[in-house]
Formats: structure tokens, C-alpha cells, sequence
């Protein structure tokens, strides 16, 4: 089966007949949603939000240092970046910077409902981007 493309709407929940909720987002497309497509495991790509410059704390889930014992205005830093030798900061150095807007995929997703007459379908669980964002659906190939 093709990939499928469309745009993300809203979240809301599906109650099944035993009464369980099932948190599910709701994505449209244009064409070629089929009532078959229900109970699916799917692979969905999309844009994360866009959180801006963030530093360390917010990004990466630094402690900071002391609040107290003369430590100023440095509560919120990452302190240390590198050592003496080799007199450099290394790659990879976990640093503050842009946070958010990046491509995305959550495996492991199934879908819950089909709405062909609306050209939509129901995902379960967290979908990334924001609503109206592009939203790529990958089908995983089943194994018979």
C-alpha cells in the first residue's frame, strides 16, 4: 500500500465497548481513505513544534548548579564544557541552542477508526507537529 499524506486536526478519545478510552488524533486527507484500513499498524513522520532557543535545563534536562553560596546569575548554566587536554569542546557536546522543528517518526502507531465519508482516520497516541501540519503515513508491511 502507498504512503499516504494529509494534515493533522485535533486529538480527542475513543471509548471501546469494555468502556476502555483510547486517546486517538484525527488526520484528513484528500483521497484514498477506505474503510479497510482500521485496525493497521502504522509508521507517521511529521514536523515537530518549534520550541526556539532553548537552553540546557529545558533542552537537554540539566540540573543547574546551586541556588545559593555566591553563585549569581550561573543557577541556569551548564557549567564545564571540556577540559584541559584537548584544549577543545568535543562534538556532540549537549549545548543550548534550537530546540523542536525537526522530522519525526513515531513508530508503533495503529489506527482506530476509518472515516471514508470524511476522508479521514483516527490514529491511536501522539502524532508530532502542530494541527494543520503535513503528516506522512507509512504502512508497515504485513507479514503472510
Amino acid at each position: 500500500m502507498d504512503n499516504l499524506v494529509g494534515k493533522k486536526l485535533n486529538m480527542t478519545q475513543v471509548f471501546g465497548e469494555n468502556g476502555k478510552v483510547t486517546p486517538v488524533t484525527i488526520i484528513a486527507f484528500d483521497s484514498g481513505v477506505t474503510p479497510d484500513l482500521e485496525s493497521k499498524d502504522v509508521v507517521v513522520v511529521g514536523k515537530s513544534k518549534g520550541k526556539g532557543f532553548a537552553g540546557v535545563m529545558k533542552k537537554w534536562g540539566f540540573h543547574g548548579g546551586p541556588a545559593t553560596r555566591g553563585q549569581g546569575i550561573k543557577a541556569r548554566t551548564p557549567g564545564s564544557i571540556g577540559s584541559q587536554t584537548p584544549g577543545r569542546v568535543l562534538k556532540g557536546k549537549k549545548m543550548a541552542g534550537r530546540m523542536g522543528n525537526e522530522r519525526v517518526t513515531i513508530k508503533g502507531l495503529k489506527i482506530v477508526k476509518a472515516l471514508p465519508d470524511l476522508q479521514q482516520i483516527m490514529v491511536s497516541g501522539p502524532v508530532p507537529g502542530a494541527r494543520n501540519s503535513k503528516i506522512e503515513i507509512k504502512f508497515l508491511e504485513e507479514n503472510n
